[in-house]
């Protein structure tokens, strides 16, 4: 590999802008980041002619009338024209015969906000730092005008994006699909402290750099219709799938830069267009709306991740969306394979498909009907091959979050793909659970794909099982559950088959990209070779008792601190002194992750304090939270507004001697982790043991030098193993004791009723306290599911999670033992890098091989 040239600044800052302010390294003394291996070449003066050749060739501007935002496009497509010259070697590399090739199918995507990323990544980010002071640009403020691509949730999209960038560092060929949303989930707002939805346009202005059109590469699919028997030739039964409604995919690529851009990769999504652009025949009679009906029906396929499927609607467009990006993406991936090969039978020696969870698992049906409709393969060849090429990741171990669909609306909307499930199902049933449990119909009908009952439906996760050959969990805890409680029968049947692989987050973004000074005094011990090997920051640990290397990692702390409290001033005009000890629960609002637990220790806290204001011992404690409830989830929201209502009243109340704060951060996203996670002092990682499947917030916290305070759930458990347990808070019921509440009767009022500290907190809830002026009582309708309910155990750990406080609270006051734990959960993280996730699935699931693409 190539090395970076120690390139000097060419930059002529005589050709700045009178009146305005640069950024650079010459005149304004920022750190420079660290030079290491790359393959994009270029100087300062080079970047410079390619931003003012963007922006007057592309966007018709001259620099004295551009915008802030016209400069930051320039820049991205100048980013880009660079990168591009490896996507396209990488690509010519990689298209070979003798490669194979993994697909990811991920519903969600979270990316972020790509020029920074890019920038660190292809090793431009002096030279264009640079070049932009010389125009008299700012590129720490462009920063601000991008948006983040908001085509993912929460922790299932940014995995997804993790491992894309693994897997282009690791040299890995490699190819994500999703959907092209043109309003991700939503941009969330508050109002009255309640959660508002509104649009989340993350195309500004209709445009984004990063995108490469591929209108030549478009997939023509079909839905709804129905299946008439015919036969071939040789007399063989050839149903043909007619009356269809056809759909047209058109991909968007959008580069995927490896770190030192030696390989480009790169994501395709998929945007939904009708086959039918403009009813002329109607427009021309006067019923302009319906000429364009069939259109704007059909866009809506892409229009939006997640819509509500709390009605059936909802459903119906949520399992459209589903088969639409994976039947582009099957027939994509064949056409592939076809151009390079003409045998067909030697498809499964050349493509991996990895299922990101239940959302893709029609890739499985969609390729046997091609297969056998359209291929005219044998059923058990078809079969054994479809095998051979899945794979499939669980992601939770909630039953109620394993997809399924009512036959009925199945059988509408795909009604071939419905006769080969059943197909599946018969032979699945008769060939290999009748062999293993011989007249077992009960056996048979737990895990028949399709459920029984007076509205049966398909089993997504079932037929996930069934027709891969690997299944992995995302944590050790969660790949032993997979086993022995969500599929133990499948696991009797298939005992080679489970896996696990711990996930893991790319240190590129995680570190390097989001706390740039901790990054660059981890240079200045290590070297910079962490970056691409998680695992050599454990030479911290020598440091970690160092007064001096304390001093130095707890004042960068306190800087990040410094500056998430500014922007929560700008955003929420809220004071937070960053002295305060920053505790951080930033996640997707769900009743198992018991953001609800960590209100009724602030209730009870602020009830404490407000008795004895001046007790030293308390240290002040700013209370942070980050969250997204589902639309149609109703209970989620009224948890958000009630930690608004919370914050209302004790950000304003003086008795506290403002010892308390609580800033709940709206329309959390990448970018604002990225603000978060380096100021963090404590990681919440609460939820319900044996619900959450892995985490990776708690490792991107932990890796910025947080203290976690946990239950031992998903991957909490191994992070416990790497740091010890004197650098992390533990506490509550194990899974174990969860399970033996819950079969013994669990009772949550006995909680209530026999702890004093616990019952008092309740009781202020239930009263009209919190009542809002139009009678709206969030705080009231949770205690009182909590009294009654409880259904995810938050009154049985409630003690210990205060105890656990207590702990935190004594050691935060303890300076050189907080900054000695802060420094060893950083050198401990080496385990939880993507890259090594990576790695394992290529070795152990896809059978992947790098392909170096060199100069």
């Amino acid at each position: 590999m190539g090395k970076f040239n120690k390139l000097k600044s060419t930059v002529d800052h005589s050709s700045k802008i009178p009146g305005q302010s640069c950024g650079c390294s010459t005149c304004c003394a920022q750190q420079s980041s660290p030079k290491t291996e790359r393959f994009v070449q270029s100087t300062a003066e080079e970047m410079q002619q390619i931003i003012l050749h963007r922006l007057e060739c592309t966007l018709a501007r001259e620099p004295s009338s551009a915008t802030p935002h016209d400069w930051w496009l320039a820049t991205c497509y100048a980013v880009r024209d660079k990168v591009l010259q490896r996507y396209i070697k990488t690509q010519r590399c990689q298209h070979t015969p003798d490669v194979r090739r993994l697909y990811y199918l991920s519903l969600e995507y979270l990316p972020g906000s790509l020029l920074k990323n890019n920038l660190h990544n292809a090793g431009l980010f002096d030279e264009t730092r640079d070049a932009l002071c010389a125009l008299g640009q700012n590129l720490d403020k462009l920063f601000t005008e991008g948006h983040d691509l908001s085509l993912g949730n929460g922790g299932l999209g940014r995995l997804a994006s993790c491992f894309l960038d693994s897997l282009a560092t690791l040299n890995y060929p490699a190819i994500g699909y999703g959907i092209h949303y043109e309003f991700g989930l939503f941009r969330q707002e508050f109002s009255s402290g309640k959660q508002l939805e509104c649009p989340d346009k993350w195309m500004i202005l209709g445009r984004n750099p990063w995108q490469i059109a591929r209108p030549e590469n478009t997939q023509r699919i079909k839905l709804y219709g129905t299946v008439s028997n015919h036969y071939d030739e040789h007399g063989d039964w050839a149903p043909v799938w007619e009356n269809t409604r056809d759909i047209v995919g058109v991909p968007w690529d959008i580069p995927i830069v490896g770190y030192g851009a030696e390989t480009v990769n790169f994501l395709r999504l998929w945007e939904a267009h009708s086959t039918e652009e403009f009813g002329l025949e109607e427009f021309n009679r006067g019923d302009y709306i319906q000429a364009v009906y069939d259109k704007v029906n059909t866009e809506t396929i892409s229009k939006i991740l997640y819509p509500n499927d709390s009605t059936e609607q909802g459903k119906e467009l949520r399992l459209v969306q589903q088969y639409f990006f994976v039947a582009c993406s099957i027939r994509d991936i064949i056409r592939r394979h076809k151009n390079l090969h003409a045998d067909r039978t030697n498809f499964p020696q050349t493509t991996a498909i990895q299922l990101n969870d239940t959302h893709p698992t029609i890739a499985i049906v969609e390729m046997m009907r091609i297969f056998v409709d359209e291929e005219r393969m044998e059923w058990k060849v078809a079969w054994d091959m479809c095998r051979e090429i899945f794979a499939y990741t669980n992601h939770t171990l909630l039953p109620e979050a394993l997809e399924t669909w009512t036959v009925a609306l199945f059988q509408r909307v795909l009604p071939r793909h419905y006769q080969i499930i059943c197909e599946i199902n018969r032979r699945f049933l008769a060939e290999e659970v009748e062999v293993k449990w011989p007249q077992d119909n009960e056996k048979k009908r737990q895990l028949s794909i399709i459920g029984d009952g007076e509205n049966p439906v398909i089993r997504m996760a079932h037929l996930a099982v069934v027709g891969s050959h690997s299944v992995n969990g995302v944590a050790r805890m969660h790949s032993e559950l997979l086993k022995s409680q969500l599929f133990p029968d499948f696991h009797a049947l298939y005992p080679t088959r489970f896996n696990n692989k711990t996930n893991g987050i790319t240190p590129r973004r995680w570190l390097k990209l989001c706390n740039p000074k901790l990054s660059a005094l981890i240079d200045s011990k290590i070297g910079a070779g962490w970056v691409t090997d998680l695992s050599q920051l454990n030479q911290l640990v020598k440091c970690s008792d160092n007064r001096d290397f304390q001093e130095q990692f707890m004042a960068i702390k306190r800087d990040n601190k410094v500056h998430l409290a500014a922007f929560i001033g700008d955003t929420l005009g809220l004071e937070i002194d960053p002295d305060a000890l920053f505790d951080v629960q930033i996640k997707r609002l769900h009743e198992y992750k018991r953001q609800h637990l960590n209100l009724l220790h602030i209730l009870s806290l602020f009830r404490r304090i407000s008795k004895d204001p001046d007790n030293p011992a308390i240290h002040p404690r700013a209370f942070i939270f980050g969250a997204k409830a589902a639309p149609g989830y109703q209970m989620a929201k009224k948890i958000i507004h009630a930690i608004n209502l919370a914050a209302q009243f004790i950000n304003t109340n003086k008795e506290i001697r403002g010892k308390l704060k609580i800033a709940f951060i709206p329309n959390y996203c990448v970018s604002i982790a990225e603000k978060i996670i380096p100021a963090a002092d404590l990681s919440e990682q609460i939820s319900t043991a044996g619900k959450e499947a892995s985490g990776t917030g708690n490792m991107k916290l932990a890796l910025n030098g947080a203290c976690t305070i946990g239950t031992l759930d998903g991957a909490n458990v191994e992070i416990l193993e790497e740091v010890g347990e004197d650098n992390i808070f533990i506490f509550g019921n194990t899974e174990q004791e969860i399970s033996a509440l819950k079969h013994g009767g669990y009772n949550p009022g006995d909680y209530y009723a026999s702890d004093e500290d616990l019952k008092a907190v309740l009781d202020w809830m239930r009263s009209d306290f919190f009542a809002t002026p139009n009678g709206e009582n969030p705080m009231r309708e949770i205690a009182e599911d909590l009294i009654h309910r409880d259904p995810f155990f938050v009154l049985a750990d409630y003690n210990a999670y205060s105890q656990a406080h207590e702990r935190v609270n004594d050691a935060y006051r303890n300076r050189p033992l907080w900054a000695k734990m802060a420094i060893l959960n950083t050198a401990l993280m080496g385990k939880f890098s993507s890259d090594r996730t990576i790695n394992e699935y290529a070795r152990d699931i896809w059978r992947l091989k790098n392909v170096n693409v060199g100069e």
